[in-house]
């Protein structure tokens, strides 16, 4: 990007005036608190950036800044109502050019879509957190597998319906929501089409991120994610590196759909609503590896699902369920080797989940292998326990070439005293 002169402002006044006037591209340097500011359209080439750091809070009712390709934007707290759009690309150029987010403190959306004339454009995030938004009544959605995807407090989203349509992206140090203030809908939500538009990205870094998709417990075409990867897209190397939680029904804490080389989680995986899935893949892996516990809450809440797709390298750290038919692990496709370095343990048993758009029974089955599965080996070290009687703690229906396992297979012995304790105070 080539800036031919910077322009500092004070004033919402100074701000319009400047980007009407336009020019030969320039930096934009906020100083201060600007409130009540109309939506801005950054002219090409154009950037804005605090002066050091700067807020932007948005005129009630309207959305943020538009991009019109080759913008920057750095330093800045952007502030709209959590359902509009904070930042927002142009649609009626063919190619965005390249576009860098650095350093953004956001509460709003922010929405990347190739539609209308947009056809190309390479998205650079270093540094973004969202810290509210609501993306509840965003669409398109994307459909598969008897559902819908709710799009994010970030989404990168190529929807033109041909596949010479291509946004690329490196997109790093993503967070999104807190504890007691998740985003609404997916959190971070990548995607290109089905036969479409498509989506390549070297990378896909995340932080934290808290997200509640606030659907009714029992719905069965919806669903979303704290991290969506959708098809058409294809990321080189994932890397979850904060806690990822989510709260609501249907609300998988990860999910893919598209293609992912590497995908790398290093802090844990949590949901606290009925049939929200720790990891659910129906897309293809290289290597997944989840070095920190997946956890569920819920009915339905499965710990790990591979219902599609593929996966070379499958290892966890441990996997806890808690809530009926929260299986521990279900498969019903090929896959190379899994391992798992601390146990699977449910506590549930029989009980409605969400499978593929349908409302099923399931006991929770401590691991299950559909027919379908297909793999080398399975290797589990630290046993494979159920709680509820009458609940198996190993289904093999599919073929696996050698299954081995240490720290038994079966019912749960009751925990006492310093084991109960222990048990209650794992993360």
């Amino acid at each position: 990007m080539s800036i031919a002169v910077d322009v500092r402002v004070a004033s919402v006044a100074e701000l319009v005036e400047v980007l009407e006037r336009g020019g030969p591209p320039a930096e934009v340097q906020v100083a201060g608190t600007l409130e009540g500011v109309p939506p801005l359209t950054l002219p090409p080439g154009w950037a804005l950036a605090g002066r050091p750091e700067a807020e932007l809070v948005f005129a009630p009712g309207g959305d943020g800044i538009r991009l019109t390709g080759g913008n920057r934007l750095a330093r800045l707290r952007l502030e709209t109502a959590p359902d509009r759009a904070a930042v927002s690309a142009d649609t009626s150029a063919a190619d965005l050019g390249t576009v860098e987010l650095a350093d953004l403190t956001v509460a709003g959306r922010v929405e990347i879509a190739a539609e209308g004339a947009l056809r190309t454009g390479h998205v650079v995030v270093s540094g973004l957190h969202l810290e509210a938004a609501d993306a509840r009544a965003a669409g398109p959605r994307p459909a598969g597998y008897g559902v819908e995807v709710l799009p994010g407090a970030f989404t990168l989203h190529n929807r033109q319906p041909d596949e010479g349509s291509l946004l690329t992206a490196d997109l790093s140090r993503i967070t999104a929501g807190a504890p007691h203030a998740p985003v609404r809908g997916s959190g971070v939500f990548v995607s290109g089409t089905r036969d479409g538009g498509r989506v390549e990205a070297v990378r896909l870094r995340t932080g934290e991120i808290h997200s509640d998709g606030g659907l009714a417990p029992g719905t069965a075409d919806r669903i979303t994610a704290g991290v969506f990867v959708g098809h058409g897209a294809e990321v080189r190397e994932v890397l979850t590196e904060g806690p990822v939680t989510t709260y609501g029904a249907n609300d998988m804490v990860l999910d893919l759909w598209g293609r992912a080389d590497v995908w790398t989680a290093t802090a844990p995986l949590t949901s606290h609503g009925a049939s929200g899935i720790g990891f659910v893949n129906f897309g293809d892996i290289g290597r997944l590896r989840v070095t920190a516990p997946i956890e569920t809450h819920g009915t339905g809440a499965r710990g790990f699902n591979l219902y599609d797709g593929t996966i070379d390298i499958i290892e966890f750290d441990r996997i806890r369920t808690h809530g009926d038919a929260a299986v521990g692990i279900q498969l019903s496709r090929p896959f190379g080797a899994l391992t798992v370095f601390n146990g699977v343990r449910t506590s549930g048993g029989t009980g409605d989940s969400l499978v593929k758009g349908e409302i099923r029974k399931l006991p929770a089955t401590g691991i299950s292998l559909l027919p379908g599965t297909a793999g080398g080996a399975v290797r589990v070290n630290g046993g494979v326990l159920v709680d509820a009687d009458g609940v198996p703690a190993l289904d093999v229906r599919g073929t696996v070439a050698d299954i081995a396992v240490t720290g038994g297979v079966g019912r749960a012995a009751p925990a006492t005293g310093r084991e109960a304790a222990r048990e209650r105070d794992r993360p």
